[in-house]
């Protein structure tokens, strides 16, 4: 039998440590039917990615490119690859990642498939609590779209779909899971392929920049076609958001030069936006019998941390963590 042939794609920028991590991981992955092949697309590190990649035998491609999904593109270009695997740096997969993955694609009409990502152990409480919010995944699940940072596709899909949307600077993953699903193929999200996302937000503060950018282009994919009904939630909920902290802010100004009833109008606004990111928190926790109070109150601070900054990105251009700290 033909051995079936497997690359993985790993884009990087100045990570060089969490990318041996990654790199590690992925050579744990034995598979006996499958030939693997590793390719880095470094986008001018300057910290010895480059070099990293190397010395653990990946080919490494030099990339200029700013949008990841640029690189991820320039990764699977000219490949001979049967399955496409894109995992990002700052991930590391489980040792039976890959097996799992060869197994579900095999599946009728699968097109994609991954796993939620994990937060790191320990964690800070941000990172924990962020990791509730994901909620939890028990065996296979159909799915609308899942997140890219580890996907496996087969390479045919991913070709006549046409890659990555190299216009996107966010939300790329949901739009090309979207075309693979208009071609009648299933994407499918599966337990066992474990895998730890090193780049989960530590603060507070560092989870609502990373959602300022992450949504930036929530709206634009949300309303493309081919339309799913499924994504409304995600096309809606920002939008009211932005909409009540407008009206917190014209309450707020309006009760401060004397009209009484701004006061009410923010203090309902504040409420319904409260309400909102509550409602994230229960469907995120339903079945979840071991989150406690103390645990309800940080999702919860989450939650709302998260739908401010996905609010205020419709209205944002917040540059990409990576490119702002190497600017400054």
């Amino acid at each position: 039998m033909t051995p079936l042939r497997v690359r993985f794609v790993v884009p990087v920028r100045n990570d060089a440590a969490r990318l041996e991590m990654c790199l590690r991981s992925v050579l744990a992955n034995h598979v006996e039917s499958a030939q693997v092949e590793i390719v880095v697309v470094d986008n001018e590190s300057t910290d010895g990615s480059r070099q990293v990649a190397a010395r653990l035998g990946a080919r490494v491609i030099g990339s200029a490119a700013c949008r990841v999904s640029q690189l991820r593109n320039a990764g699977a270009r000219d490949s001979s690859a049967d399955v496409l695997v894109f995992v990002d740096a700052d991930h590391e997969i489980a040792p039976g990642w890959l097996a799992a993955a060869i197994e579900t694609l095999k599946m009728g009409s699968v097109g994609a498939t991954g796993g939620r990502y994990r937060a790191p152990r320990p964690g800070t409480w941000v990172q924990q609590a962020y990791d509730k919010l994901r909620g939890q995944t028990w065996g296979r699940q159909d799915v609308a779209w899942l997140a890219s940072g580890n996907f496996a596709v087969w390479r045919q899909t991913f070709d006549e779909v046409g890659g990555f949307d190299e216009a996107l600077e966010a939300c790329e993953d949901v739009d090309v899971c979207n075309r693979i699903r208009a071609n009648g193929l299933r994407i499918v999200r599966d337990s066992r392929l474990e895998n730890t996302h090193h780049g989960d937000p530590r603060t507070l503060g560092e989870l609502f920049r990373k959602e300022l950018w992450r949504g930036r282009d929530n709206l634009r994919v949300s309303v493309r076609a081919p339309f799913s009904w499924r994504a409304l939630p995600s096309l809606v909920v920002p939008l009211v958001d932005l909409i009540l902290v407008g009206i917190t802010g014209g309450g707020a100004v309006a009760a401060f030069v004397g009209w009484r009833p701004g006061s009410l109008l923010a203090v309902g606004a504040v409420a319904s936006a409260l309400g909102l990111a509550g409602l994230r928190f229960l469907r995120a926790s339903a079945g979840n019998h071991d989150i406690g109070w103390m645990d309800a109150i940080q999702v919860f601070v989450v939650a709302c941390v998260y739908d401010a900054g996905r609010a205020l990105a419709l209205i944002t251009r917040a540059p990409h963590h990576a490119r702002r700290s190497a600017t400054s």
